[in-house]
């Protein structure tokens, strides 16, 4: 009789201790798929407003390389956020939207399986925006893009306005490798240094060949 008792009071303080482990699991799986949800979409921003800064920096020290003209660099910078913004909103677009009509030709197929109109309403508040997401990445574009424009709309120095460009392309290069590093969970020096050499390599091929085919005479 007292062994039934020892037996049962064990399963009573047993259960609770299951409960909260339980229950701590099932928290911490919640918050994995809530920041992993909100990550992706801060990562990509980043990620297109790094495109922008590395685009537009190349670009205008691509004209800087044979062009002193501080009007002719901004043309240049302005035109490449322009197209830039344009070109990654309508890629965005168009590749969202693909995403979109597979998801919605899948709920179909579902629907017709087993017409669940639970399942349906769950599903439409996770269908993916074309229109947010194009906008998303035409904004990170120019956000990025701004960078070396404004570093060197003042500076009418030529070789004062090229490392100005190139000192805050850097600074802004480190901010981004950063800010990926840590939505992606990666290590941040690494990252960080891995986005800045990128950059500028870019901005000096694009320096070097522009320099090479202008001094050419072609």
């Amino acid at each position: 009789m007292a062994s039934n008792q020892t037996s049962l009071n064990d399963a009573k303080f047993a259960l609770p201790v299951s409960d909260v482990e339980q229950q701590s699991a099932l928290e911490i799986e919640t918050e994995d798929f809530d920041y992993s949800k909100r990550a992706q979409w801060l990562r990509a921003a980043v990620l297109g407003a790094n495109d922008g800064l590395v685009s537009t920096a190349s670009l205008m020290m691509g004209v800087g390389a044979v062009k002193q003209d501080l009007k002719a660099m901004i043309l240049t910078g302005f035109a490449g956020l322009v197209a830039g913004a344009c070109s990654m909103a309508i890629g965005e677009f168009v590749s969202v939207h693909s995403q979109l009509d597979i998801e919605l030709a899948q709920m179909k197929r579902d629907r017709q399986r087993k017409d669940t109109e639970e399942k349906e309403e769950g599903e439409n508040e996770s269908l993916p925006n074309p229109l947010l997401a194009a906008a998303a990445s035409a904004l990170a574009f120019s956000v990025g893009a701004l960078v070396p424009l404004l570093a060197a709309s003042f500076i009418r120095e030529y070789k004062v306005r090229l490392g100005v460009v190139v000192a805050a392309v850097t600074l802004a290069l480190m901010i981004f490798g950063w800010l990926g590093a840590v939505l992606g969970k990666a290590p941040a020096v690494r990252s960080s240094l891995r986005v800045l050499v990128g950059g500028w390599l870019a901005m000096a091929i694009t320096f070097g060949l522009t320099k090479l085919i202008g001094s050419s005479g072609l």
